[in-house]
């Protein structure tokens, strides 16, 4: 699989320099350095997240992918995921058709309903609409996809007779993917409008998304359209040693994870069921062999095309994760394919 894409995700959570919080300002800075070094080191993408939440510095993927198309030269530019059920696929478009202008074609938008619901009354949005929202929103952005007058109607927003929507790319198509947490719905969906598939496996082993991706392929093939390399991501982070990387990403990653976990009915992290998900689940952390056999392997397993690493959890020392960051695309990367190949 010589075509292997590797890339590396963020939220932009707020890191740590000497035990104190970044600003959200210098939080977004440190994801734009952190992307011209992957750039350097020939890491095949960057997706930036969207929170709006205090714990996360990004709300504008495409504003972030900007600044970074500014100061690289080749690493795709990817949401991960621009929420697509609280914003105007209109503009969605116009924003990364917009980035894909100044990056020369780096763009990539990946859309999802998003794994938090503050964006919705933040912009107006009733969460009983949760399912028709998506549902509508993705069917009006793959008609923009084709570059042509639009027309269409729905629920959600006002109808379209007719209109033409610009910028249009260069290349007459802009790279768009869907993010897929689990649901059989939403995978049957991206497959019913061709789109590839990114699956968010955050969570146990794995294995146990391989009938998902069945299920892409055979959806697929039952609408007659096109079924794609499927990627996935999951957490991870990368240091000199196994130790040293579970040392310095347990204890961010637990305030996040029980942070998140008390809205959701989850119990506290414990260290044994931390300790179990880096072993056999999907957490890739450890020194730089550690994570590129784990991750070769679940490639290997699932035939994904596509592997990107979260590689930022929580208030973690930003200099860590500039290190991470350094050593995926330095070590880990290279090792993977290498694996893969053989």
């Amino acid at each position: 699989m010589t075509d292997l894409v590797l890339g590396l995700d963020t939220f932009g959570d707020v890191p740590e320099r000497s035990g104190v919080p970044l600003s959200h300002a210098a939080a977004i800075r440190q994801v734009v350095e952190e992307a011209v070094l992957a750039d350097e080191l020939g890491v095949d993408v960057i997706a930036v997240g969207e929170h709006h939440r205090p714990e996360y510095s990004i709300s504008a993927p495409e504003t972030v992918l900007a600044a970074i198309a500014a100061r690289t030269s080749r690493i795709r530019l990817a949401s991960g995921v621009t929420v697509l059920s609280s914003d105007d696929p209109v503009r969605v478009f116009q924003r990364f058709a917009t980035v894909d202008a100044v990056s020369q074609g780096r763009a990539q938008v990946i859309l999802g309903r998003g794994s938090f619901t503050e964006s919705f009354p933040l912009f107006g949005y009733d969460l009983s609409d949760y399912d028709v929202l998506f549902e509508e929103k993705l069917d009006l952005f793959v008609k923009l996809l084709d570059e042509k007058p639009v027309t269409w109607s729905g629920t959600t927003r006002a109808a379209l007779k007719d209109a033409e929507v610009f910028p249009r790319t260069e290349t007459g198509r802009l790279d768009t993917w869907v993010g897929v947490g689990g649901s059989p719905q939403s995978v049957v969906r991206t497959a019913r409008h061709g789109l590839p598939l990114m699956l968010a496996i955050i969570g146990g082993s794995p294995e146990r998304f391989g009938p998902y991706i069945d299920l892409y392929r055979q959806a697929a093939d039952r609408f007659g359209t096109v079924a794609h390399p499927v990627g996935m991501h999951s957490p991870g982070f990368v240091a000199d040693t196994d130790e040293e990387a579970k040392e310095l990403f347990y204890p961010a990653y637990k305030v996040i994870r029980d942070r998140i976990g008390a809205l959701r009915g989850w119990p506290p992290l414990s260290r044994a069921e931390f300790d179990a998900e880096v072993e056999s689940g999907s957490l890739y952390i450890g020194a730089p062999e550690t994570v590129a056999r784990k991750i070769a392997g679940a490639v290997k397993t699932l035939g994904v095309g596509r592997f990107d690493m979260v590689y930022s959890s929580g208030p973690q020392s930003a200099d860590a994760r500039m290190r991470a960051v350094e050593l995926f695309g330095a070590k880990v990367a290279p090792m993977v394919r290498d694996i893969v190949a053989g």
